[in-house]
C-alpha cells in the first residue's frame, strides 16, 4: 500500500495550537508538507492572546524535522485571515492546502445567549473560515489546485441544547462548503467538510470521560488528510468522522407531495404523512437537482 504524502504542498491549518488543528498540523508535516500553524492562543471561550502554542507546535514539528512556521492572527479579522495566507506565500511560496479548524465556544440556553456570545462564536467559526478561505481562494485559482476542509459538526447537522450560536455557525459551513465546490471545481479546488467527535479541551465538558482514550484526535486526522491530498476525487461533501468510524452525511429530500389544485391548509393537513415521508428520497447535487421534481410537477 503505496504511503500518502504531501511534499512540495503548503498548508494552513488553523486552531492549531491545540487538538485536533494540533493533530492535523503534525500529520501532514509528517508526511511532507510545509505547514502554517495558526493559532490565537486564547483559552476555548476565545479570551486571552498568546503565540505560545501555535509555536510549541512548529517547535515539535521542526524537531521530527519537518517544515513549519507559526502564525498567531485572529481568524475572525480580514486583516487576520490576510496575513495568515501571508505567511505560507512569505514563508513557503505559495498555499495549496487550507483546514478551516479554528473555533471558540460560548455555550448558553437560547434565552439566556446574549448577543455577543452569537456575534462571538459565529465570527470564527464561520465569518474566520470564510476570512481565511477568501484570502487564499485567488491563490488557489492561480494555481488551478487546491483543497479546503471545512470543520462542521454533529452540533451543526443535528442541534444540540444550548449550543444555538454553535450550530448555526456548524451548519452554516455546510452551504459554504457546498457552494465551495461549485465554484471551485474549474480550478481543480475541492472543498469538504467534516463533522467530527473528539475529546478535545473544547468537548471535555460534554463528552463522558470514559471516552476519551476511543475519541482521540488521531482517530479524526486520518480522514481530514485524506480530503486534503491531490487523490481525493470528492467535493463538497460532509463527514462526520470520530472513534475510528466515518460515514457521509447527507442532504436529502423526500418524494413529498404535490398539487396542480389550490393549495390550502386543509390540503397540507390531508396530506401531511406524504410530505413527511423518506422514501424514496433523492440526494440533490445541487439546486437545479432539487427543484426537479417540482418543475416536474409544474410542466406534467
Amino acid at each position: 500500500m503505496s504511503e500518502l504524502r504531501y511534499d512540495g504542498r503548503v498548508a494552513i491549518v488553523t486552531g492549531a495550537g491545540h487538538g485536533l488543528g494540533r493533530q492535523h498540523a503534525l500529520e501532514l508535516a509528517a508526511r511532507g508538507a510545509k505547514v502554517v500553524v495558526n493559532d490565537l492562543g486564547g483559552d476555548r471561550s476565545g479570551v486571552g492572546a498568546s503565540a505560545g502554542p501555535a509555536q510549541e507546535v512548529v517547535d515539535e514539528i521542526r524537531k521530527n524535522g519537518g517544515e513549519a512556521v507559526a502564525n498567531p492572527d485572529n481568524v475572525a479579522t480580514p486583516e487576520g485571515a490576510a496575513a495568515i495566507v501571508q505567511a505560507a506565500v512569505d514563508n513557503f511560496g505559495k498555499v495549496d492546502i487550507v483546514v478551516n479548524n479554528a473555533g471558540i465556544l460560548r455555550d448558553k440556553s437560547f434565552k439566556n445567549m446574549s448577543v455577543e456570545e452569537w456575534d462571538g462564536v459565529i465570527a470564527v467559526h464561520l465569518r474566520g473560515s470564510f476570512l481565511v478561505t477568501k484570502a487564499a481562494w485567488p491563490h488557489l485559482r492561480e494555481n488551478g489546485y487546491g483543497r479546503i476542509v471545512n470543520t462542521s459538526s454533529p452540533a451543526g447537522l443535528f442541534g444540540n441544547f444550548g449550543q444555538a450560536n454553535y450550530s448555526t455557525a456548524k451548519m452554516g459551513l455546510v452551504g459554504f462548503t457546498k457552494t465551495l465546490a461549485h465554484e471551485g471545481a474549474k480550478y481543480d479546488i475541492k472543498a469538504n467538510a467534516i463533522a467530527p467527535v473528539a475529546w478535545t479541551r473544547m468537548t471535555e465538558d460534554l463528552l463522558p470521560a470514559d471516552f476519551k482514550d476511543q475519541l482521540g484526535v488521531d482517530k479524526v486526522t486520518p480522514l481530514v488528510a485524506y480530503l486534503v491530498h491531490e487523490s481525493n476525487p470528492d467535493s463538497g461533501e460532509v463527514y462526520t468522522v470520530g472513534g475510528g468510524r466515518i460515514a457521509k452525511i447527507l442532504v436529502a429530500e423526500g418524494p413529498g407531495w404535490g398539487t396542480k389544485d389550490e393549495l390550502s391548509v386543509e390540503a397540507v393537513r390531508d396530506n401531511w404523512a406524504a410530505i413527511n415521508a423518506t422514501e424514496p428520497h433523492i440526494v440533490p447535487r445541487n439546486v437545479g437537482e432539487q427543484m426537479g421534481p417540482l418543475i416536474q410537477q409544474l410542466t406534467s
